[in-house]
C-alpha cells in the first residue's frame, strides 16, 4: 500500500528527520527531507507529495508560513509537528489549512498511524476507480461527492479540497438541513482530542465556500450560516 507514496519530512533537527525517515522507509514510503521552511516550500511546490510532516518552529521560515503559502497553490495534506506549549500555534495551523497535528515528543508508531489515516482521507491517495465501481455517491443539484474516490465536483467541474475541507463538506452533506454548532464540528471533523479555537471552523467554511464559488455559486450557497448557532448544508430546490 505504501509503494510510491512520497512524504516530505520538514524539521530543523537532524535527529528527528533521521528518526522519521527510518520508520517511514521501513513502511515502504519514499522520503525527502528539508531542514528549513524555505527549502520545504520550494520542494513542496516543485513536487507533488502525498503528505508533508511539518515542524512549526524553524529558522528562516516557520511551519505556519510554509502552510499558509503552500495552501495558495496546493491541497497537499499537512501534519504539523508541534511542541506541547504551542497550542495557539496549533490552532493557527488549522486555520491556515493544516489537516492534523502531532505533539512532540511523539511515538513514531503514532506518526505512521496518523499518516495512514490522512492518506486514506486524502483525494491525493484515492484508489483509482472507474465511474461504474463507485458506490458511495452523494448527489445534489450543482454538487456531487464521490466518497469512494474522495472527489468533489460542482456543476461538473472537479474542486480540489484539502482532506479537512473535504471531511467538513462530506460531514455536512450527509445530514442536509441539520444544523451543527461549531463545537460539534470541531469534535466530529477535527478529532484527536482537539479543543481549539472556534475560528478554526469559520476559517475552513470560508475557504470551502471560496473554492466552490470559483466554479459554482449555487454549490457555494449550499453551505449556510445559521447565525448564533453554526452551519448547515441546505439543498437547493429547482
Amino acid at each position: 500500500m505504501s509503494e510510491n507514496i512520497s512524504v516530505l519530512v520538514v524539521d530543523d533537527e537532524d535527529r528527528i528527520r533521521r528518526l522519521l525517515r527510518m520508520y517511514l522507509e521501513r513502511e515502504g514510503y519514499i522520503v525527502d527531507e528539508a531542514e528549513n521552511g524555505e527549502m520545504a516550500l520550494t520542494m513542496a511546490l516543485e513536487k507533488d507529495y502525498h503528505c508533508i510532516l511539518l515542524d512549526i518552529m524553524m529558522p528562516e521560515k516557520d511551519g505556519l508560513q510554509v502552510c499558509e503559502e503552500l495552501r495558495l497553490e496546493k491541497t497537499t495534506p499537512i501534519i504539523l509537528l508541534t511542541a506541547k506549549g504551542e497550542e495557539a500555534n496549533r490552532v493557527q495551523g488549522f486555520e491556515l489549512g493544516a489537516d492534523d497535528y502531532i505533539v512532540k515528543p511523539f511515538s513514531p508508531r503514532e506518526v505512521i498511524l496518523r499518516l495512514k489515516a490522512i492518506l486514506r482521507r486524502s483525494s491525493a491517495f484515492s484508489p483509482v476507480t472507474t465511474p461504474t465501481t463507485s458506490k458511495d455517491l452523494v448527489v445534489f443539484p450543482h454538487l456531487t461527492i464521490d466518497h469512494d474516490a474522495h472527489r468533489v465536483s460542482a456543476d461538473g467541474i472537479e474542486v480540489n479540497l484539502t482532506p479537512k475541507e473535504y471531511e467538513l463538506l462530506y460531514f455536512l452533506a450527509k445530514a442536509p438541513d441539520k444544523v451543527f454548532d461549531r463545537e460539534q464540528l470541531l469534535k466530529e471533523v477535527w478529532h484527536y482530542d482537539f479543543f481549539g479555537d472556534l475560528r478554526t471552523v469559520d476559517t475552513h467554511v470560508k475557504r470551502l465556500r471560496e473554492k466552490l464559488n470559483r466554479v459554482s455559486e449555487d454549490a457555494a450557497k449550499m453551505i449556510v450560516t445559521v447565525w448564533g448557532v453554526g452551519y448547515k448544508f441546505e439543498v437547493v430546490n429547482e
